[in-house]
């Protein structure tokens, strides 16, 4: 098995060192060798960025736009395959995967059509005989450095805007998921990306990460609050844009006028789905305490239901935990619960199965307060609590007491609670009668608090990142 390697100013170059991708649903496969880059690799890497940006930059918008389509193109017509892919490395549903991967490339074409749409005013002057234009030019090189959650749609988002806007790009994949990452440069680069404009550098956080933020224009991130908050430090010494997306304690509120079926699908998806690897899962269920019972009862046993296994088998409906160190975190918590006092309604276990990975059945915790630690810190994985209320302002109330502001749920068929909750949930996001995780590609994600930090992400708002604005007279 080859090493696969690093992409710089156009060419595939060996790291300073290689390590080794492992399925979580069979940690005997080795999904492949990839290079770890040095210090003085990305330092390559942004100044080959650095020289192609003026060509690139002058490159029309219909040769960009030409470019993002093809790519597009290709992740949709290998969907399956790459699906599978990232399946086998991060351990989501083969569903879940594909559909991923069909998300990425949707991403792709919209930016295709964002190119050409960018646009600018004409006004005139409050003085005689001179105009005024203002237009958005790109910010320069891009620094991208992503999670291991959803290794092929958090790039593509990142990525397809900094492109069509005229930036060049320096990308940093989580190194538990090099796999799609360096699938997804691969296809850039025969995309027809001139050499130099798109770089991939593979490794760690505190070595090409940090590599990253010392050298670009510009940084955008996803990842946990204490790394994002080390890059906004970092990026504001420097005076360069940043954008950090982060971490959720998300809730979703449960009244008692709730659609029951609703409102326990919503649990279900919404907090255990894709392993509860989900800045927008919703850890914290609070539910109305003349629907509590039945409610915790009913979640109860559909998580009883679910089938959890290798995340390529047939009928699996929960893969694994992405590694041995995040399911250990999630134990941690899983006991800390108990010591808080918890009842631990549906209890968390390791799980075997035919091959050997990191499986782990959900944890539902009841009879707990919005002040336990499990209540207020990000576990990010298929662990969650439920709170009760008596009502629904004492519902908002312990929805919007916490560091975070993602995503926020309600359940209700109140059009007045469900009115005043989207007013007044602290959050980015608000979702009536839906799960609290699901986005579209084509609008604006980010949250509030310690979620968020710079502007929001996707849809035509990105260009509020990736362009500067500049205001030009002539008379």
């Amino acid at each position: 098995m080859g090493i696969h390697q690093n992409l710089v100013a156009g060419e595939w170059v060996d790291g300073a060192d290689a390590a080794p991708n492992i399925n979580p649903s069979d940690t005997n496969d080795v999904v492949g060798e990839y290079a770890m880059a040095s210090r003085e690799q990305v330092a390559d890497a942004v100044a080959a960025a650095r020289s192609a940006g003026p060509a690139w930059r002058r490159t029309t918008t219909q040769a960009r736009s030409d470019i993002l389509f093809k790519i597009g193109s290709e992740l949709f017509e290998r969907r399956d395959e790459l699906g599978e892919l990232l399946a086998r490395e991060e351990g989501k549903t083969r569903a879940e995967a594909t559909g991923e991967v069909g998300r990425a490339s949707q991403i792709f074409r919209f930016f295709g059509g964002e190119t050409v749409r960018l646009g600018g005013e004409r006004l005139p002057s409050v003085r005689p005989g001179i105009d005024v234009t203002i237009g958005r030019e790109p910010v320069g090189v891009i620094g991208i450095i992503t999670p291991w959650n959803f290794p092929i749609a958090i790039p593509a988002w990142k990525i397809a805007p900094a492109l069509a806007f005229g930036n060049t790009v320096v990308f940093k994949p989580s190194e538990l998921t090099c796999a799609s990452a360096w699938a997804l440069a691969d296809i850039i680069r025969r995309a027809g990306v001139p050499a130099g404009v798109f770089n991939l550098v593979m490794g760690t956080g505190p070595v090409v990460g940090q590599a990253i933020v010392d050298g670009v224009d510009a940084v955008t991130f996803t990842g946990s609050v204490a790394t994002g908050r080390k890059i906004v430090g970092a990026a504001a010494a420097r005076m360069i844009h940043v954008q950090a997306e982060m971490g959720g304690k998300n809730p979703l509120v449960v009244l008692d006028d709730a659609d029951f079926d609703v409102a326990v699908d919503c649990a279900v998806d919404g907090s255990f789905y894709q392993t509860g690897q989900r800045c927008t899962a919703s850890s914290r269920l609070i539910v109305q305490e003349g629907i509590h019972d039945r409610f915790v009862d009913v979640v109860a046993e559909r998580l009883g239901r679910l089938t959890i296994d290798h995340a390529l088998k047939s009928g699996t409906q929960v893969g694994p935990v992405v590694d041995g160190r995040q399911l250990d975190q999630d134990m941690s918590y899983i006991d800390l619960g108990d010591r808080e006092g918890a009842r631990k309604v549906v209890s968390g276990q390791r799980l075997n199965r035919e091959t050997p990975g990191f499986y782990l059945s959900p944890t539902l915790f009841a009879d707990t307060t919005n002040d336990m630690r499990i209540n207020r810190e990000e576990i990010f994985g298929p662990v969650a609590s439920v709170i009760r209320v008596k009502s629904y302002d004492e519902a908002l109330a312990v929805a919007n007491d916490t560091e975070f502001g993602l995503s926020a749920g309600i359940v209700t068929t109140s059009r007045k609670h469900a009115s005043h909750f989207e007013a007044n949930a602290e959050a980015g996001l608000t979702m009536v009668n839906l799960p609290t995780a699901g986005l579209d590609y084509h609008v604006p994600f980010g949250g509030r608090k310690a979620s968020s930090y710079g502007p929001r992400e996707q849809g035509r708002y990105a260009a509020e990142f990736y362009t500067i604005v500049k205001t030009s007279y002539a008379g």
